[in-house]
C-alpha cells in the first residue's frame, strides 16, 4: 500500500503570471521560493474559450480576464499595459464604458451582454459559437 505523506513549508511568492498561452486556456501560476529551491504552483484551467467543444461560461472572472487578453491580443495580464484598444462608452467626458474592442478587428467584449446571455441560456451557461 502506497501512503502519501505531506509536509508544510514556508515559501515566498516571487512572481505571478496569468496567461492564456498554454494551449489557449486561461491559467494562473505562482512562482514560489522555498529558500533552497524554487517551484511553480499551477495546473488548473481557469477558463476554456469558445473554441473548446466543452466550453461553458461558469466563471465570470475567468471569462472577463480571458476576453480582456483576447481583445488586446496578449497572452499575459502584465502585457496589457501599453496596448491600444477601442472603447464603446456613453457620450461625455466621464461616460461609463459599455465594451472594449480590438483595435482593428470587429471583436468586442461587452461583459453585461455576455453574462446576461449566459444566465438566460437554456444550456445553463453554454455559449454558442
Amino acid at each position: 500500500m502506497n501512503i502519501l505523506t505531506y509536509e508544510i513549508v514556508n515559501a515566498v511568492i516571487e512572481e505571478v503570471s496569468l496567461s492564456n498561452d498554454d494551449h489557449g486556456v486561461l491559467s494562473a501560476r505562482l512562482h514560489l521560493n522555498y529558500g533552497d529551491r524554487r517551484q511553480g504552483f499551477e495546473g488548473y484551467s481557469l477558463y476554456l474559450p469558445k473554441s473548446f467543444h466543452h466550453h461553458t461560461l461558469l466563471s465570470p472572472a475567468g471569462h472577463f480576464i480571458f476576453r480582456c487578453l483576447q481583445v488586446a491580443e496578449v497572452t499575459e495580464w502584465s502585457k496589457l499595459k501599453g496596448k491600444t484598444i477601442r472603447v464603446r462608452r456613453k457620450a461625455g467626458w466621464n461616460g461609463s464604458i459599455q465594451a472594449i474592442g480590438h483595435i482593428v478587428k470587429d471583436d468586442w467584449f461587452d461583459p453585461q451582454k455576455d453574462f446576461e446571455e449566459a444566465r438566460s441560456s437554456p444550456e445553463n451557461g453554454q455559449e454558442k459559437n
